[in-house]
């Protein structure tokens, strides 16, 4: 038996037990299998593929820029050599290769060079791959093109894929797994830098900031010239993308902010900020109370990795390339960048609690709420039964004193937001001391999330 992939990039491999067990299970089905794998670079999409088929007889191809029917006729010669006098068209080679197992990489570079792929592969897998064994699986990294040229109705080969994966970021506990002695402090911070982006975690050295200053005085830093590269990938015009993250990181967090930040107009910012939210760089939120459509919606980086970069890269890039940055004008700055960085460990945890029934409640709906100059970082809301868990989210140290009155302004936040339900209240803090009768957890209480 063969098998066809078409894939994108490498990383290591780490959580991914239920993405690999489907990828698994389709690859030893007896039916023809299409399956989709696509997530932004540096995910692991090539890693997983590649776990799957570990001890599976394979053919790899990355696919480049122009001439790919030469170039994988000769990647596949490798592994089956009879194809190097396959005739140089699409339908020969998948003829030839009924069965087989292949790997192709970058499969919207196919799309690039010619767009006319798509329709091909569809007569290809209605006429002579649909009976038989072979496993298609295509993968990219172009989140846009992924979505608009292969997953969208509109797409040749829409309702040909018998499975679709979309790879995203790990989840912080799960950094455990990269760094099983560091302690929760030290991986709050890095995941203020990596997010749960493996290609980050697996560069990175511990202590921390022992690295990021080794890192930052290296001549060839990965970190000078990241963020052009997972952008040009998506987009042309680098340097208004640019302006506008760079926004966002700073702060501004509205559409009316972002536009004085940039000094584009409503109609110029929009379309910009939408293909930023199609490919997830930027994300959307309104508060956890009212519609998707509420006035109230705010933007914000969908990564750590970005965050940390426009604030702290960026601005200091002249001295970085001098070799003559100091780390520790980051380390100041960053128990306050931290901030929102915790908050949304902080849903994460609280949610592991739910999914581990170590919390009572059953959500319909969850996020923050803001009202003016008011704000609950967390808000957990269970509409069947009428009942809302609020949480405040400290990157600090708290008394006793400190629980007692931030459960207090909170309970004073409750009274004006879900009228008729029944409210309690929490804290999760760096560390804090715990009062009887109250919700209080800390990086302590981390140990009790299944790793």
């Amino acid at each position: 038996m063969i098998i066809i992939i078409i894939i994108i990039e490498i990383m290591k491999f780490v959580d991914r037990e239920e993405e690999l067990s489907a990828i698994r299970s389709r690859l030893d089905s007896n039916d023809f299998e299409m399956i989709v794998v696509y997530g932004r670079r540096r995910i692991g999409k090539t890693r997983l593929i590649l776990e799957a088929l570990a001890e599976r007889p394979h053919i790899y191809y990355l696919a480049v820029e122009g001439d790919n029917i030469r170039h994988f006729i000769r990647a596949a010669s490798r592994s089956v050599p009879k194809i190097a006098h396959v005739r140089e068209d699409w339908e020969s080679i998948f003829s030839f290769l009924i069965d087989e197992i292949v790997v192709i990489d970058e499969f919207p570079n196919l799309i690039k060079e010619d767009s006319r792929i798509l329709s091909l592969l569809q007569r290809i897998v209605d006429t002579q791959l649909q009976k038989s064994k072979t496993k298609l699986i295509l993968l990219g990294s172009s989140i846009s093109m992924m979505k608009n040229k292969v997953l969208s109705y509109r797409s040749p080969l829409y309702g040909r894929r018998t499975s679709t994966l979309k790879l995203g970021p790990l989840k912080f506990i799960k950094l455990k797994e990269f760094f099983p002695l560091v302690s929760w402090k030290e991986l709050v911070e890095i995941y203020g830098f990596a997010g749960g982006i493996p290609y980050y975690l697996e560069k990175l050295g511990t202590p921390f900031w022992s690295w990021l200053e080794r890192e930052l005085r290296t001549s060839d830093t990965f970190l000078k010239e990241e963020v052009d590269f997972l952008l040009k990938y998506e987009f042309t015009d680098l340097v208004t993308y640019k302006r506008i993250l760079e926004a966002i990181a700073h702060g501004k967090n509205t559409s009316k902010e972002i536009r004085d930040y940039t000094g584009m107009t409503h109609s110029d910012i929009t379309p910009y900020l939408r293909n930023l939210m199609e490919v997830e760089l930027v994300k959307r939120e309104v508060p956890v109370t009212e519609s998707w459509n509420s006035k109230r919606g705010r933007y914000y980086l969908a990564e750590n990795f970005l965050n940390f970069w426009f604030r702290f890269i960026q601005p200091n890039l002249s001295l970085i390339e001098e070799g003559i940055f100091n780390v520790e004008e980051i380390r100041r700055e960053y128990p306050q960048y931290l901030g929102s960085i915790f908050e949304d460990i902080a849903r994460q945890f609280i949610m592991e609690l739910i999914r581990e029934r170590k919390l009572n409640i059953t959500p319909s709906r969850v996020g923050r709420w803001w009202r003016r100059d008011e704000e609950v970082d967390l808000v957990v809301i269970d509409d069947r039964s009428r009942r809302a868990l609020l949480i405040e989210v400290k990157w600090s140290d708290l008394s006793e004193r400190d629980v007692l009155r931030v459960i207090g302004r909170l309970q004073g936040k409750g009274d004006l937001l879900l009228n008729g339900y029944e409210k309690s209240y929490g804290i999760v803090a760096r560390s804090a001391k715990k009062v009887n009768g109250l919700l209080v957890w800390d990086l302590r209480d981390f140990d009790q999330i299944e790793h």
